[in-house]
């Protein structure tokens, strides 16, 4: 995959502040469930080979990787009938590799599901080259998506990505099949998801996606970064932010793996100083 030409700034705004089920336990009943329509498959899949495929094992069946640029999270979650994709990258052409790549991994089977974790650039503009994948989203990022599809290729030009790049992923951007008000738990075969919908926060529209199993993985999106302090961009409403933190440490719990937007997996505290370090920078409990 390849980082745009010019060094980029990091997207998301311009002002930068300061500095579940456990293991073993079942999803949360409460929200829709989807069951994802089985693969051609001789039984369970085996694992994927992480570190052959050049990303980052965070269990058996989860990994990850850190996409140039932006430092923007990827990550993956192989089921034995289907395969989450959690955000899609930052345009056609890294869309489109992360595609390969997860068919690799998946043995030649291929991403079924998608989810984005908000409506910004770096996370969505590669979604385009999952068709035929379901995608999710929080509840109101549609609208975002299409009718700010202009806004979003803006936003990326502004942050170094080539102009036309950007034009044409926007352009194809599509409504997400699924909008997640709450909770909304994902079988994939031997393995349950929860998605579950936390903004408005860092942007309006934050998903985060809780992933169980030997170690719990939380895929946080941009509601925590540590490869740089949180931004909150036009679109953020930081008053409600260091709640979301609160609820997202209730989802995950003192033990899981919390996955960032951008930046090196972090335990539990790591989120809450940051969820102390936003309330004080924005005067809220």
């Amino acid at each position: 995959m390849t980082a745009p030409a010019e060094g980029p700034d990091r997207p998301g705004g311009s002002a930068r502040l300061g500095g579940s089920p456990r293991p073993g336990a079942s999803i949360r009943p409460g929200g829709p469930q989807a069951s994802a329509a089985p693969q051609a498959s001789g039984g369970p899949a085996p694992a994927p080979d992480w570190a052959a495929g050049g990303w980052e094992r965070l269990a058996r069946r989860t990994g990850r990787i850190r996409l140039p640029g932006w430092d923007c999270t990827t990550g993956l979650v192989a089921g034995d009938d289907a395969a989450l994709l959690i955000d899609a990258g930052s345009c056609l052409s890294e869309g489109a590799a992360l595609r390969r790549d997860a068919q690799r991994l998946l043995g030649g089977r291929r991403v079924t599901h998608l989810a984005l974790t908000h409506p910004h650039f770096d996370h969505v503009l590669g979604a385009p080259a999952f068709a035929g994948a379901e995608v999710f989203t929080a509840v109101g990022a549609g609208a975002a998506l299409v009718s700010g599809h202009e806004q979003l290729a803006a936003d990326a030009v502004r942050h170094g990505l080539g102009r036309e790049a950007a034009e044409r992923a926007s352009e194809l951007l599509r409504p997400p099949h699924h909008e997640v008000c709450g909770e909304w738990t994902l079988e994939l075969g031997g393995v349950q998801v929860l998605l579950a919908a936390l903004g408005p926060a860092h942007s309006p529209y934050d998903l985060v996606v809780l992933v169980p199993g030997e170690v719990e993985v939380v895929f946080c999106g941009d509601l925590v970064e540590e490869s740089g302090p949180p931004q909150a961009g036009p679109d953020a409403v930081p008053g409600r932010w260091p709640a979301a933190l609160d609820r997202l440490l209730q989802l995950g719990g003192e033990d899981a793996v919390y996955v960032p937007g951008h930046g090196a997996v972090v335990d539990a505290a790591f989120v809450r100083r940051q969820r102390d370090r936003l309330a004080g920078e924005f005067g809220v409990p």
